[in-house]
């Protein structure tokens, strides 16, 4: 094949990059540049639309110019930031209004008003989703009112709604394709998961014109082929998903049971439940995993806000690390003995509390507590979110007549920190399995990419590549591992602002 690379791009919440990878599914080359955040009130995030377009297009570029130029591109990937919420003008294609981020929450209220309204329990039955502000539903709804003539140019047809891939696309292929595949639009609160179409009720509900929406691909498609004046050859794009569910076919969990779980800016855990959509009763979510020639493959899903991201406060605001790698050194030198609990609620609580109101809190102190202490309970916290999440998924599979997973595959950039790793094994009594290349995102996209252009002949031949880097194994006592989840749920229990 003389085109034998993929191009994968990862629009995450703090960075844009772009990735070479091989058939082999080995990055070849990369480029990535950080993506500035924009807080315009509190409990508000925001990005620059215009940004990640023109750092997509530098990352892009810089791989390109350093291998052997777009000839030798066979399709692009894309992966991306969900449910953060674009819209733009149609034909000029610039933005009405900064990108609202998934971590956003100014529509609290909105969903309070929506719940208070009995809503959420037929918008959980078709959307698989809970009524929260994390979604992309509430935030267009947010823009139409909240932007000056937004409603009446959207009503008009001049205007388009996307997550953060329909953007790229959209940019990508010269304004000529507004689509979006089918993981991104099941994470919109728009989308009727079951039906696999754009729900007409909650549409009305919400009062979004459908003129706004993109049109809704498989994850292995024909996205469009890139404008020539962007990179010279015209490159198919061919694969699309969210950053989870990437992740997910990153780590070839392709079979039902079979869980892994991101530990980027958030933590984010997917299990596979086949062609079975289970409804979770332990407010989590259904999602769906992949669709690939015509088969679909759902999900139940724990998304944990604060994971990366409390390191990043642990350096940043704390200044107690310089770096993410001292943390490490820090969590073996506290004392093991400490009953610090550190709950980051910075931006409410996600699964399974849903508690947008929530704020982050220190507990447990005592007179020689120090930073050491502190950032070891930073970092285990995010191991006790993930116990909550495996709890959670445990007793929705077992009501569905499904296995437990068995094993947790990570990965993201938090399970380079050995004793995370290890603590994480010891909080959910599992193994944990870290792979070979743990950037498993970005190598998801291209998987899907390679499917659509004939790059990889199956997920089966896709799985083979996956290899395990290391294994951790429980080693905490019983006892132990029991005290300290129960410290960290009646620390929780301490700072929830409802139930």
């Amino acid at each position: 094949m003389s085109n034998h690379s993929i191009l994968s791009i990862d629009q995450g919440t703090t960075s844009t990059r772009a990735v070479l990878f091989d058939a082999g599914g080995n990055p070849t080359g990369s480029a990535q540049v950080e993506l500035p955040q924009i807080f315009p009130a509190d409990g508000w995030v925001e990005h620059d639309p215009n940004q990640i377009w023109q750092d997509t297009l530098t990352v892009c570029r810089q791989v390109l110019e350093g291998g052997e130029g777009a000839r030798a591109i066979a399709g692009i990937g894309i992966t991306n930031q969900r449910e953060t919420t674009v819209l733009w003008d149609r034909v000029s294609g610039e933005p009405l209004h900064n990108a609202i981020v998934w971590q956003d929450r100014r529509t609290a209220q909105m969903c309070l008003d929506l719940k208070a309204r009995g809503l959420e329990d037929s918008i959980q039955e078709k959307t698989g989703l809970l009524l929260d502000p994390y979604f992309s539903g509430t935030k267009l709804a947010w823009l139409l009112e909240a932007v000056d003539g937004a409603r009446a140019r959207a009503e008009k047809g001049e205007l388009c709604f996307g997550t953060i891939d329909s953007w790229l696309v959209y940019k990508l292929t010269g304004g000529k394709v507004h689509a979006t595949d089918i993981t991104n639009a099941s994470r919109t609160m728009l989308f009727n998961i079951r039906d696999q179409v754009w729900d007409e009720e909650i549409l009305r509900l919400l009062n979004i014109p459908a003129s706004l929406l993109p049109e809704v691909k498989e994850c292995c498609d024909d996205f469009g082929g890139t404008d020539e004046a962007l990179f010279g050859p015209q490159i198919p794009i061919s694969g699309i998903a969210g950053d989870q569910q990437a992740a997910s076919v990153g780590q070839a969990c392709f079979a039902p049971g079979m869980m892994k779980s991101t530990y980027g800016t958030g933590c984010f855990a997917l299990v596979n439940t086949g062609d079975q959509l289970v409804a979770s009763k332990n407010r989590l979510l259904s999602t769906i995993g992949y669709k690939i020639d015509g088969q679909i493959a759902y999900a139940l899903e724990g998304s944990i806000f604060m994971a990366g991201a409390t390191v990043q406060w642990l350096r940043d605001e704390m200044k107690f690390i310089a770096n993410a790698q001292e943390s490490e050194t820090l969590a073996r030198q506290a004392n093991p003995d400490s009953h610090v609990i550190v709950v980051p609620a910075f931006t409410g609580l996600g699964a399974p509390y849903w508690d947008p109101q929530a704020r982050g809190a220190i507990l447990g102190m005592t007179r020689d507590s120090g930073a050491a202490e502190i950032v070891r309970a930073g970092i285990e916290s995010v191991s006790c979110q993930t116990r909550d999440l495996m709890e959670a998924m445990g007793a929705d599979m077992k009501s569905a007549g499904l296995e437990s997973p068995s094993a947790l595959r990570v990965d993201g950039g938090m399970v380079a920190n050995e004793w995370f790793a290890q603590n994480l094994s010891d909080m959910i009594g599992r193994s944990v399995e870290r792979p070979v290349i743990t950037e498993t995102t970005v190598l998801g996209a291209a998987y899907l990419a390679g499917l659509q252009v004939g790059f990889y002949d199956s997920l089966e031949g896709i799985a083979k590549n996956w290899q395990c880097d290391a294994r951790f194994d429980p080693v905490m006592t019983q006892s132990e591992q029991s005290a300290r989840y129960g410290r960290w749920r009646d620390a929780v229990g301490r700072i929830l602002v409802r139930s």
